[in-house]
């Protein structure tokens, strides 16, 4: 038999059998498909070797008038702007005391200090920072008080633990002379804490039931209430010219002012001078692009002459056109809002060309300008494709993409279901519990959309599933990211995970290290014409391995079976380098699998190296019935 063409079709199909696929790819992790060939994804590399406290699952870039590049980073306990290398904490302060208001408790041989204020309005790891406070007397010094601290206990309303530390971060042990039962001082009569906003859980919780609040709290059988404290931390967030607005779901508003730099903290923006009925919560803000108001959907109302302060969750608020201020709806102005009727919940926006795409949980609105005196028209575009996930949007070149409860979308002036190959492999093993985590992303480079999820078995994102809307074809994989920032203010996009940003599209390997478990498998394909057993003699290979690697290698595992119901057998696994221009193999079947997979963790000099599949060829031998 002369040598065979082994030629598959490009994306990954998963939903039929291995077998019914054949001619296609059946399995992945970690490789796409450019012009239709598989090839090995991108690496990435940290930005920097610094670190943030709490998971980051928001990120916006922006460049002010002086071209300077700044990114916005809101995590479940803290508000970041990075400049430079470095992450400066503007999360907004609620509350700073009055002198006194606040003094310590230590006990001897213990590095608990208790804090007294009455009606602190704390939660757990919430963040407050001391200043004006006087040794207790001894270990526990002036300096060991003034900085900043994360709650470690609520007692009570009035009374809260921390853990007593020196400037490196040492844990300090009180001694007797710093507790008030031998002779011990309760910080003086300058003491003041000024508090960040509550922090958000890292968990997202769906309902009040039991289990929400504390063991022992309420009645038995009592709901909890969920608030912004104990539910998921969501950001939302936009630039407002070179400055910044930002929104903690179902809390308040908030503006941080360029010009004041990175060592000011970001203020409500109901507190700024000039500010006529601006909102004081939100579900989410954002600037329209072309007529620049500012809007806020899941606003609070207003009534008589002030807001209500509490979230009205199919109200759309937007300011007077400039204006970030002015929310007063009048004749003489822009400003304004509009209640949404299909649906019980906003859960998500983004901004299209020339419109504003809002996603209730039962419906899809547009929402666009069309000047006074109306401001915004809304117009219903569909009322059965919900949006998974507050961040589960992204718009790309070819349309605005979303995941819903059940399938994938586009809208591109009509909503349509995204034919899908690997639908049941995702949505059959997500973890419907945590899909507020989810979040849709664009690498525009390559012409992909895509989410990343939490599998069934995961609290956390660990996998990802992308389309390819050049190409049209599916592919997946493992990575463990929480948000993602695509290029435009820098040329590679970002993403985060634990506690750090990087780089992505930069090299091929994972931050220094090897990218390990890199594989595209083949569905099952008949050997010669099926009804027979071959022998397959030797592969020729074409393979192409990028970043100008000479010693990159992959391997080629063939797998065989002498029918579809049996279980494969791995026939051989051959090292392929650039230098390789056959490859002898001894294998007997009537259909055979094809696994490609990294070596990169083999060999150091394979370290960084990516790889592109070409067309494979086969010496194949009829080998008889039997």
């Amino acid at each position: 038999m002369p040598i065979s063409k082994v030629n598959f079709r490009p994306g990954v199909v998963r939903e039929g059998t291995s077998y019914s696929n054949e001619g296609g790819w059946f399995d992945v992790n970690k490789v796409r498909f450019n012009a239709g060939l598989p090839q090995k994804i991108g690496g990435w590399v940290k930005d920097n070797t610094n670190s943030f406290l709490g998971t980051c699952r928001a990120l916006l870039g922006w460049i002010d008038l002086a071209g300077t590049k700044y990114l916005g980073l809101g995590t479940h306990l803290k508000y970041y702007v990075e400049l430079g290398a470095n992450y400066h904490d503007i999360t907004p302060i609620r509350n700073t005391t009055s002198a006194g208001d606040v003094t310590f408790s230590a006990s001897n041989g213990s590095s608990s200090i208790t804090v007294n204020d009455t009606a602190h309005g704390a939660v757990k790891n919430d963040f407050v920072t001391f200043s004006g406070a006087a040794s207790l007397g001894g270990n526990v010094t002036d300096a060991v008080l003034n900085q900043e601290y994360q709650i470690a206990t609520i007692v009570n309303a009035n009374s809260y633990t921390i853990e007593a530390k020196d400037t490196s971060g040492a844990t300090v042990t009180a001694n007797s002379s710093d507790d008030p039962s031998t002779g011990g001082g309760n910080g003086g009569s300058s003491v003041v804490g000024a508090y960040q906003i509550n922090v958000g859980l890292d968990v997202f919780i769906s309902s009040t039931g039991w289990g929400s609040g504390a063991w022992g709290a309420g009645a038995y059988g009592e709901s909890t209430i969920l608030s912004v404290t104990n539910q998921l931390r969501l950001w939302t967030h936009d630039h407002f010219g070179e400055d910044l607005l930002i929104n903690v779901r179902a809390g308040g508003l908030f503006y941080w002012d360029e010009s004041g730099g990175v060592s000011n903290r970001a203020v409500e923006l109901s507190s700024l001078s000039g500010s006529i009925l601006a909102p004081t919560v939100g579900l989410q803000v954002l600037v329209s692009e072309t007529d620049r108001h500012v809007i806020v959907l899941g606003s609070d109302p207003i009534v008589g002459s002030s807001r209500t302060g509490v979230v009205d969750p199919m109200l759309v608020a937007f300011s007077d056109q400039e204006n970030l201020l002015d929310f007063e709806p009048l004749l003489s102005n822009t400003a304004g809002d509009l209640r949404l009727s299909e649906g019980s919940t906003i859960i998500g926006a983004v901004k299209s060309r020339q419109e504003i795409l809002i996603w209730t949980d039962t419906a899809l609105y547009s929402m666009q300008f069309i000047g006074p005196p109306f401001t915004f028209g809304l117009n219903l575009i569909n009322n059965a494709s919900g949006l998974i996930s507050p961040n589960g949007a992204v718009v790309a070149p070819s349309g605005v993409f979303w995941m819903g409860y059940d399938n994938f979308y586009i809208y591109n002036g009509s909503v349509q279901k995204v034919p899908c190959s690997v639908l049941s492999y995702v949505f059959d093993d997500m973890n419907s519990t945590q899909t507020h985590k989810f979040f849709a992303f664009t690498n525009t480079e390559f012409d992909e959309v895509g989410w990343f999820y939490c599998s069934a078995d995961s609290s956390e994102i660990d996998r990802y599933v992308v389309f390819d809307y050049g190409d049209r074809v599916w592919t997946y994989g493992q990575i463990s990211r929480t948000a993602w920032l695509d290029t435009g203010v820098e040329n590679y996009p970002r993403a985060v995970s634990n506690n750090h940003l990087f780089r992505h599209e930069f090299g091929y390997n994972d931050d220094g290290n090897p990218m390990t478990d890199v594989f595209i498998e083949s569905s099952d394909f008949d050997i010669g014409d099926g009804d027979s057993f071959s022998f397959i003699r030797r592969i020729i290979p074409d393979v192409r391995f990028l970043n100008n690697n000479t010693d990159g290698q992959i391997n080629i595992v063939l797998k065989t079976r002498d029918f579809p119901g049996e279980s494969l057998n791995t026939s051989s696994t051959n090292v392929i380098s650039s230098s390789t221009t056959q490859s002898h193999v001894r294998a007997r079947g009537r259909q055979a699998v094809v696994r490609l997979e990294s070596d990169d963790d083999d060999t150091d000099a394979n370290n960084d190296v990516g790889w592109r599949l070409g067309l494979l060829r086969m010496d194949i031998q009829n080998d008889g019935r039997r």
